[in-house]
């Protein structure tokens, strides 16, 4: 017990130790971690906090494509300027260098890297953090929502997105998100429910094109009424190396409500 408190009456004691508490809870940060870095292998996360110069960490053996903690989920992690550092499994050599990151307390995050590990000096520097702030908070009744993220450095500067009904024969009218940019998040994207039960896909399918029209890919989607789902376009594993980039032709999907 801090020195001050043990010259406090009980009850004002106890009064303090529970503000002490409360201020502690609101100032810690909520954090998923996505690896979408192609040509990097499966990392450990390093999480440097302010009195933290040795780090610990947070997030172990995350493959490509793979988030942790396991979805639908969160890792608690102290809020304030915080840095991450990527290091392959068990090892020290750097897959991405260390990267300052801001984490409000009260808020849920999805930080996710992107870009190349074996390009730039130092090794690892090409890497972006991308820390973006969620909102799970349900949609209004009989809605669904979508919120998509570019983290694929290899697909288009900027892209389409349209949110189509099932049964789709493709994109048809205004895009939901137009002229996405490579390391940005769209706004979440709330849409009518569809619950038609259509073969072979019911629910939605999401096109992704260039700002031009072409289509890059089509996926169905099945949220249940009052889901959220962030969505992240990324790259195929290792092609670079090959000398050949190209953009997933899928998303990676986050259940983040339902």
């Amino acid at each position: 017990m801090p020195r001050w408190l043990q010259v406090l009456p009980l009850a004002l004691a106890l009064a303090a130790l529970t503000l002490l508490a409360s201020c502690s809870s609101s100032g810690q940060a909520k954090v998923r971690f996505v690896h979408a870095i192609q040509d990097a292998g499966a990392l450990d996360i390093d999480v440097y906090g302010t009195n933290d110069g040795a780090g610990t960490i947070e997030f172990s053996d995350i493959s490509f494509l793979g988030v942790l903690p396991a979805q639908p989920g969160y890792t608690t992690l102290d809020s304030g300027s915080n840095a991450i550092e990527g290091f392959l499994t068990g090892t020290t050599t750097v897959g991405f260098i260390r990267t300052n990151v801001n984490w409000s307390g009260g808020i849920e995050y999805t930080a996710v890297a992107t870009g190349f590990s074996k390009t730039g000096t130092p090794a690892g520097s090409n890497v972006q953090i991308l820390s973006v702030p969620d909102n799970n908070t349900a949609p209004a009744s009989g809605d669904v929502e979508f919120r998509v993220i570019h983290a694929s450095p290899s697909g288009p500067s900027g892209v389409n997105v349209y949110i189509e009904s099932n049964p789709s024969t493709g994109p048809t009218g205004t895009p939901a998100i137009s002229n996405l940019i490579y390391t940005q998040a769209s706004s979440y994207i709330s849409v009518a429910y569809n619950p038609k039960n259509v073969t072979p896909a019911p629910g939605f399918t999401l096109y992704v094109t260039t700002t031009a029209g072409t289509v890059i890919f089509g996926e169905a989607i099945n949220p249940a009424e009052g889901a959220i789902r962030t969505l992240i376009l990324t790259d195929i594993q290792n092609t670079k190396l090959q000398g050949v980039s190209a953009m997933q032709p899928s998303f990676l999907e986050l259940p983040d409500l339902n």
